[in-house]
């Protein structure tokens, strides 16, 4: 009974206060011919044992990390995640904590969130943070439809060289929202600036530059900032890879109104694409904007200080058409996974990493340049990921890699037609490699060649 509770005489008892006599008269409403016919053929139940092992069985067909050295890139990495992280995270009252609307039993929560945005604003170099938002992708499409909502204007200019799934999240915000998306060549890896430059008029609500963009490439966040500004209304949106700001520039240093990224790599597991948090900060002057909730510091009647949601112009809680989203929750879970990481590594530790991810990346595209039949493709500054052409297929690249134990990719043709990303792939390097996992990728590569 294990996972169907409801013993014969408690249906029974359901059935008689519905007056019903068996379970298909629920469905009386839909009409017979919309109804499917006969039996579907799936197979028994089975005893508890035999699922765990029909599930162990399809387990193993996975190929995991601890089986694996992954090189994977394209949005999601595998950085290290403290032990503590999964200790602290995993206590009954993180674990399992609602959305704190009443303040004076949720002082632990929302303490938590308020340390997880200022540091994200310290992170940044940003003004305000919210409590974050869904993933990446989502926080994005949310700062181009709050670009709209500060300035009125419709045109969202948005760079190929943006994460390609980045940009279909924005398109289907846009669609329903009457934005118009303007796609911007890139020029090798990074924005065409000369493309850019005609598609700038008053009628442009943003620019969403990522840095370091989908290719792994830096792109010329100054130049990019300056030439939006340029325009009667413009606003510059960054979306950032978070450790990546423990040596580059932070984007309020650059002119940023706005700041998203995926905080995945902030002591979250890739667990299979999600769940993950999306972070979203901006300029104090936008606060009221934001979509989301704030979480902020106040002191209670005795003079006590307390946290409280301080602001949420949510559909939730005022009139609908005066939300600023529908973005209904954050993922406080992963939020506060993002904060005990931040915590734990401080600023030099954050700095450190970024620094190993540079040095060995720079390591592995030093490597390639002596295997024949692999070229790294584009010859712009990278931070831990860039792209690999290869003269040999992909498909019998992976499937090489894969029985040699590595994770490399995605494939950039899966999202680009151009000729010059056929067979092309992206190669990510975190703190978690080593020189000898590194050596014997490229001798693998150097058997393909």
């Amino acid at each position: 009974m294990r996972y169907l509770p409801h013993t014969e005489e408690d249906r029974r008892k359901m059935m008689d206060f519905l007056e019903i006599e068996k379970v298909e008269d629920l469905f009386d409403s839909i009409p017979k011919k919309l109804r499917f016919q006969g039996k579907l053929q799936l197979p028994g139940p089975l005893a508890e044992s035999q699922l765990r092992q029909h599930f162990n069985s399809l387990a193993k067909k996975n190929m995991p990390l601890s089986k694996s050295v992954c090189f994977l890139g394209g949005g999601a990495y595998d950085h290290y995640i403290p032990a503590a992280i999964g200790q602290l995270i995993s206590r009954g009252e993180f674990y399992t904590a609602y959305t704190p609307y009443q303040a004076e039993v949720s002082q632990g929560t929302l303490q938590t969130i308020y340390e997880y945005q200022s540091l994200i604003c310290l992170l940044t170099g940003m003004d305000v943070s919210n409590a974050s938002m869904y993933d990446g992708a989502s926080a994005l499409a949310e700062a181009a439809w709050m670009s709209h909502q500060i300035n009125r204007l419709t045109k969202v200019l948005l760079p190929e060289t943006v994460h390609p799934e980045y940009r279909r999240t924005v398109h289907t915000y846009a669609r329903a929202m009457g934005l118009e998306v303007v796609g911007i060549p890139r020029r090798g890896a990074v924005t065409n600036l000369e493309a850019l430059q005609k598609q700038l008029d008053d009628k442009v609500a943003c620019l969403a530059v990522q840095q370091p963009n989908f290719f792994g490439a830096l792109e010329p966040v100054d130049r990019l900032g300056e030439m939006v500004h340029q325009t009667k209304k413009g606003l510059f949106i960054a979306v950032v890879d978070p450790l990546s700001l423990g040596l580059l520039a932070r984007p309020a240093d650059y002119g940023a109104d706005i700041v998203v990224g995926e905080g995945q790599a902030l002591g979250n597991p890739l667990s299979l694409g999600g769940p993950y948090l999306g972070f979203f900060a901006c300029r104090e002057r936008y606060v009221r904007k934001m979509p989301g909730r704030i979480v902020g510091a106040t002191l209670d009647k005795e003079g006590k200080k307390g946290f409280v949601l301080t602001l949420q112009a949510r559909e939730q809680h005022i009139r609908r058409h005066r939300a600023t989203s529908n973005i209904c929750s954050n993922q406080a879970l992963n939020a506060l996974a993002a904060a005990i990481y931040l915590c734990l590594m401080g600023k030099e530790g954050i700095k450190e990493v970024a620094n190993h991810c540079l040095q060995k990346a720079n390591y592995l595209k030093k490597g390639l340049q002596s295997i024949k039949g692999f070229q790294v493709l584009y010859p712009d500054p990278t931070f831990k990921e860039f792209a690999v052409k290869a003269d040999t297929p992909w498909e019998k690249v992976q499937q090489q890699l894969l029985k040699g134990g590595f994770l490399a990719g995605p494939a950039l043709s899966q999202y680009y037609p151009e000729k010059d990303l056929a067979n092309a792939f992206l190669l990510a390097v975190t703190e978690q490699r080593t020189k000898e996992e590194m050596d014997a990728l490229l001798n693998r590569l150097e058997v393909l060649s």
